[in-house]
């Protein structure tokens, strides 16, 4: 494979990663490089100990497919710093559309998830309760985050980073469930150095961490790992639901309001409640589109 077909593929996996609901896992498996990325990232383990010792820095980085990794990356890097200003503005001039696209989205990858869990038995749905548990517990413990530090963005890239590791769910989804898309998206827009540098460590950190457990969970354990994951995804959607109503919120250390708890509405009290308009027609087509265009993905992939 040529280095410009990578790096597309990785521009392609970057776009994917900054739209909550796309996995970029996905998009290298549609691809056809999620085999050689695994088998890219397993390769930093103790064995490269000795494969220094006996080839030195030129056999570190042929074990590694390091040209790979690299272009690929730099794909990614270079699709998320051109996407985020335009995210950025849809995020503030149509939050009830954005929000609509990624609220179907989201669930046409939990249909996607659901096909992978290997039937709906009691033993499935007990990981199934177990990813809404998960979800329920970050949701509670989202507005003990506070203020938005370098230490704050570091977690978030380690938790992000999943989704380049297993196909089905997204690191953006992730991040607006724990309430820092937004502000990660702020910080590329700002080009804020410090954070981006943070998000970027725990990414790397997440990825050596986790990708030999996740990559074994995926293998021995596919079935219940994808249960665990469905059950976290529609246990979030709440959070992305297009029309809420803030019930009650807080003032960070930056001055700025975060949400503790927000009122699920439907379209016509949304408008009763807050007097704005619902958008409703548009942000069910926005839904629907996002649905299919995950579900389109999906086929292709097979």
């Amino acid at each position: 494979m040529k280095l410009w077909q990578i790096y597309l593929r990785g521009m392609l996996m970057g776009a994917a990663d900054i739209v909550p609901g796309i996995s970029g896992g996905t998009v290298a498996f549609i691809t056809g490089i999620y085999e050689r990325l695994i088998n890219s990232l397993r390769s930093f383990d103790l064995k490269l100990w000795s494969v220094w010792k006996k080839s030195g820095l030129k056999g570190v980085y042929k074990a590694v497919d390091a040209t790979f990794l690299i272009t690929l990356i730099a794909g990614i890097l270079s699709s998320v710093l051109l996407l985020s200003h335009l995210i950025s503005w849809l995020l503030a001039s149509y939050p009830l559309h954005l929000n609509g696209l990624f609220f179907g989205l989201v669930v046409g990858s939990a249909v996607i998830i659901s096909r992978e869990m290997g039937g709906w038995t009691l033993h499935q749905l007990f990981f199934m309760l177990l990813g809404a548990v998960l979800a329920s517990f970050i949701s509670l413990v989202l507005p003990s985050i506070g203020s938005l530090t370098p230490l704050t963005f570091f977690i978030a890239g380690m938790i992000a980073i999943c989704a380049m590791i297993l196909p089905g769910i997204s690191g953006s989804f992730l991040l607006l469930t724990l309430g820092l898309y937004g502000p990660l998206v702020e910080a590329v827009k700002a080009f804020n150095l410090v954070f981006i540098a943070a998000f970027a460590v725990g990414a790397g950190s997440g990825l050596l961490a986790f990708s030999h457990l996740l990559g074994w969970l995926f293998d021995h354990f596919r079935a219940a790992t994808f249960a665990v994951l469905f059950g976290f995804v529609i246990a979030s959607l709440k959070h992305i639901w297009p029309w809420q109503f803030l019930t009650s919120y807080k003032i960070n250390e930056q001055g700025k309001m975060l949400p503790l708890d927000t009122q699920v509405l439907l379209p016509w009290k949304y408008s009763q409640i807050t007097e704005l308009p619902s958008h409703q027609l548009s942000v069910l087509i926005l839904m629907l589109l996002g649905l299919l265009a995950v579900i389109y993905l999906a086929s292709r992939n097979k």
